[in-house]
């Protein structure tokens, strides 16, 4: 439900700053500054807000100027953060201010990918669910521990304060933000005149890229881990890992968790599922084959640890990402 009266639109602000990406600041005017008269209904009032008059440097190589101080950010009733400068700098007093100050009167605070720094400078974060784009979420929680950050959901719903993932997952928050104002018949008229869906399955997990650890000969973990890797269609237990490690299973247990910060049979069904992306997306080979030539024990079995780990269905991903 929108927040302001209906007696005037609602206002957003958007917030531009030197150095910023061009695409989520665009993203927001596509959305929130474009006149929808096809809609027939009062749409949203944009506002480019930045803490200077001054020409502001955008990626790309060409220069704006916002419109708007911050004084008009602090009196919107959703305030859009699309990113930070810098996410191991820190935001200015003025800024922080202004956006507790919007929070304060009530508006509703969104960010998109770095902008969860700026949220989270401001005090807006602490003791919530929030997150921020995964190459960026343990900096997040790192320098505010008292934000509680998922690096696997394409946004975060707070009610109030709501945040996203990276710069594409922007869209979802900024799509979820119509559903959530007009309902799901707006929400898809306007994903259709944008050619974007009105919404996606999955999470930032199937977006990260996958790092395998380099293994070393003189490590007995590494080898098992290398072992592992080339026998994974085969079944693989704790003390076939062991065995290959020339270590008791309890002892194996331990040193295997010290180093991979997991357990052996978890680290084992993550580098299956790993291992099943490539032929997700570049075989047209059944699901249930697939499961099988990763080592897992039915279809069941590989649907359930795949969509625990890709917030996906298997067939989803292969829609998403099949050439």
């Amino acid at each position: 439900m929108l927040l302001s009266p209906p007696s005037r639109p609602h206002r957003v602000a958007v917030l531009a700053f030197d150095g910023m990406s061009p695409f989520e600041l665009g993203c927001v005017v596509e959305f929130f500054g474009l006149p929808r008269p096809e809609l027939d209904l009062p749409w949203y009032e944009l506002a480019v807000c930045a803490e200077t008059p001054e020409p502001l440097r955008v990626v790309g190589g060409f220069t704006m100027r916002a419109g708007h101080g911050l004084d008009v950010l602090a009196a919107a009733d959703t305030v859009i953060v699309p990113g930070v400068a810098d996410v191991r700098g820190d935001v200015s007093a003025e800024l922080a201010a202004a956006l507790r100050l919007a929070r304060s009167r009530g508006a509703r605070m969104v960010s998109i990918c770095s902008g969860a720094f700026a949220l989270a400078a401001a005090g807006l974060l602490d003791g919530r669910a929030a997150t921020t784009h995964w190459r960026y979420a343990d900096l997040l929680q790192q320098r505010f521990p008292a934000v509680e950050v998922n690096p696997s959901v394409l946004y975060v719903d707070g009610g109030d304060v709501l945040t996203s993932a990276g710069s594409a997952a922007g869209l979802d928050l900024l799509i979820h933000l119509v559903r959530t104002d007009h309902g799901p018949n707006v929400a898809n008229a306007v994903a259709r005149r944008l050619v974007v869906a009105p919404h996606r399955e999955g999470g930032q997990a199937q977006f990260i890229e996958a790092a395998v650890p380099p293994v070393a000969d003189d490590d007995p973990v590494a080898r098992a881990m290398s072992w592992a890797l080339a026998n994974l269609a085969r079944p693989i237990s704790v003390a076939d890992l062991a065995g290959v490690a020339h270590m008791s299973e309890r002892s194996f247990i331990r040193h295997f968790r010290r180093q991979a910060g997991t357990s052996p049979l978890r680290w084992v069904i993550s580098q299956r599922v790993a291992a099943s992306l490539p032929m997700l997306e570049s075989t047209r080979a059944p699901v249930e084959e697939i499961g099988a030539a990763v080592g897992f024990e039915s279809p069941v079995t590989f649907r359930h640890h795949f969509t625990r780990a890709m917030r996906t269905s298997p067939s989803a991903y292969r829609r998403a990402f099949g050439a």
